[in-house]
């Protein structure tokens, strides 16, 4: 008989029980082929059976961030109590202690779970789906959120606390959402005070064209603005009212031209004019060609309207008029509702991730974005083909409900009704 803390493989009627060990439902997507290709790819191929495979692994890592308030051992018990009951194996299993999953995540690792999410996590919107689109364009957003992670000396010096203080070291992420889908396409993660906009800039590989990708005050800057336009995308970010952005032609819609200016060439520029009228060799100033657009929202209680300036890639009105970008940029906020999905549903409101270490917070945090874009590609999936395009009439909270009870209950397989479609509000 195996000693309490160790795991005893056995085999069965249906092979080894780590081989049929999956997440239910989210394995349709993530599947055992694509996890396998991954971490041979990330150099995590094991010369020898473990009792903890690397593949098992990873779909425990994705069950910890559906089950957070459930400890190791409970979350390895929900993933194969189904299996006992059906008899998969012959003899007892004793689930692994918490010190022997803890080393297998180590062995793991964060890499695999990052290149997963970069693997799986394309844009899901179909072309009826409401509030995903401006014209023919995929409405995107960037914006930027923090994590409270474990107060370990390890945590503290590798990630830090906030410029406001705080009681917690905290990881900054900044993620790409698809803004009708609520689903996160690309996530960078730095520490509590690292600045968003680099952090923007390992995720300027997820721009494509087709999309308009929208922005907050924080993310503009000449030089980024520049090189996000280079990928192709269109661009609608908010801007300081106080920017200069001199006009330089009306547009019929009430919006109009500027040059959004290099401002180390500007300050140059307006340091000869302040010592010489006519300097010999003047400063060129240039810019980005940068289309504005200004309205106010008035807020529901008295206070005074604010004030909303608009820059974007898309010159033309007859391509995307100034009413149309407006109404567009207000769904930006989508994002932030994707990022209380899961930090307040998923992993639950003021919870702590679990992880002592930078390499497994990392882990972490890919593997509860890399369910979560599961999550959200199922409820698509079940919205396809359905008077239900526009997924707000979804519940997500529902949702992750029946995932849950479908990922203990059926641990080891994805299955599907028989016109092939997973339905997670169960009509």
């Amino acid at each position: 008989m195996p000693r309490a803390g160790q795991v005893r493989e056995e085999e069965g009627p249906d092979g080894r029980l780590t081989d049929r060990i999956a997440i239910g439902v989210l394995a349709r997507l993530i599947t055992r082929d694509l996890v396998d290709e991954v971490l041979a790819e990330c150099g995590r191929t094991e010369q020898r059976v473990r009792l903890l495979p690397a593949r098992v692994v990873v779909y425990y890592t994705m069950a910890l961030t559906l089950f957070f308030s459930d400890g190791y051992e409970e979350v390895m018990r929900r993933l194969v109590g189904s299996l006992r009951l059906m008899g998969s194996w012959r003899q007892s299993w004793v689930v692994p202690s918490t010190a022997a999953i803890s080393k297998a995540r180590a062995r793991l690792g964060a890499e695999p779970l990052r290149v997963l999410l970069e693997r799986v996590a394309v844009p899901l919107a179909t072309p009826s789906m409401s509030g995903a689109w401006c014209g023919t364009r995929r409405l995107m957003a960037v914006d930027g959120t923090n994590f409270d992670v474990q107060d370990t000396e390890l945590n503290l010096a590798e990630f830090g606390l906030p410029s406001g203080g705080g009681t917690f070291p905290q990881v900054r992420v900044v993620a790409l959402g698809e803004c009708g889908s609520h689903a996160v396409l690309g996530v960078a993660l730095g520490g509590a005070r690292a600045s968003e906009r680099e952090l923007f800039r390992r995720l300027l590989r997820c721009l494509k064209h087709g999309m308009l990708v929208m922005a907050d005050r924080g993310f503009i800057g000449y030089d980024m603005w520049g090189e996000a336009a280079g990928t192709g995308a269109d661009l609608l970010w908010r801007v300081r009212t106080d920017t200069d952005l001199a006009v330089t032609e009306e547009l019929p819609d009430g919006s109009y031209l500027s040059l959004l200016m290099d401002p180390r060439l500007a300050a140059k520029r307006r340091s000869q004019l302040a010592q010489n009228v006519n300097p010999p060799h003047p400063v060129e100033v240039t810019g980005h060609v940068v289309r504005v657009i200004e309205y106010q929202v008035q807020g529901r209680g008295p206070e005074a309207p604010e004030t909303y300036r608009l820059i974007t890639t898309i010159v033309d009105p007859v391509d995307a008029s100034a009413l149309e970008l407006a109404d567009a940029y207000h769904h930006r906020w989508e994002l932030e509702s994707s990022f209380d999905e899961i930090k307040t549903h998923q992993r639950g409101g003021g919870v702590v991730l679990r992880s002592k270490s930078p390499e497994m917070v990392r882990q972490e945090i890919y593997s509860l974005f890399l369910t979560h874009y599961a999550i959200r590609e199922l409820m698509v999936q079940a919205a396809e083909g359905t008077d239900e395009t526009d997924l707000e009439r979804m519940s997500f909270t529902r949702s992750l409900r029946v995932i849950r009870r479908q990922v203990a209950d059926q641990a080891a397989f994805s299955p599907s009704p028989p016109d092939g479609r997973v339905d997670p509000d169960g009509r």
